[in-house]
């Protein structure tokens, strides 16, 4: 998508998020693969992290790079606090502000309740809720110093986070809950002024979980059509 400015001659056209600082955890597959490209296409510079797989994210890098906008790769642990607050720190160092988290990041344990340990249940809740959590909240506190920025949006800062359809006994729980804690101001933004929102994106092919069938792929893309993008 493209938007039009005036060069003082003639209507030129621009990407729609030109200049704009986009981050995406879990950025160097699936669903997060898909957004930074993306954000990138739009005309953002964009933070791809990931917390393995090193190659795989530097080509997402290169593909982004490819629209003459800037990219780099951030290996971190976002179910970590200092690690998450490093890598909002670099962006600002490398990038000067932030105005789009996409706390995409999450886990999947394909396992019966009856058979999954507390230790993978914590591990799921730890990525998947309290990932989002404090990617959110060091974004938020960016969007609070820099305020909003007129020429580049009428907001503070975008929070986009991710609900992807497919079950399993800890996702099911965390993608329940990450909806609300959106929607009930866990992104600060009735102090900040941030529109936040949840996208699900339904089931499309990714390496998680790596053992689903292509038929339960398929019964699960179309469950929740009413709220895909």
């Amino acid at each position: 998508m493209e938007t039009s400015v005036s060069d003082g001659r003639r209507p030129v056209a621009r990407p729609l998020l030109a200049g704009q600082k986009a981050l995406v955890t879990g950025a160097n597959s699936g669903i997060g693969k898909a957004t930074a490209i993306g954000l990138g296409r739009m005309g953002a510079d964009v933070v791809v992290n990931y917390v393995a797989g090193r190659d795989a994210a530097q080509d997402v890098v290169r593909e982004i790079e490819a629209f003459g906008v800037r990219a780099y790769a951030h290996e971190a642990d976002v179910s970590q606090e200092d690690p998450v607050v490093d890598m909002v720190s670099r962006m600002v160092e490398e990038f000067g502000t932030i105005d789009v988290m996409v706390p995409n990041a999450g886990l999947q344990r394909d396992a019966a309740p009856t058979d999954m340990t507390v230790a993978e249940w914590h591990k799921v809740l730890d990525v998947n809720l309290t990932g989002q959590f404090l990617c959110a909240r060091e974004a938020a506190k960016e969007f609070v110093r820099r305020g909003v920025v007129p020429e580049a949006s009428r907001s503070a800062g975008k929070i986009i986070c991710m609900r992807p359809a497919r079950p399993s006994s800890g996702r099911t729980a965390t993608n329940s809950v990450r909806p609300r804690a959106a929607g009930s101001g866990a992104c600060t933004s009735p102090w900040t002024g941030t529109p936040h929102g949840t996208v699900s994106p339904g089931a499309p092919a990714t390496s998680c979980p790596p053992g689903s069938s292509t038929r339960s792929s398929r019964r699960w893309s179309h469950r929740d059509r009413t709220s895909r993008a």
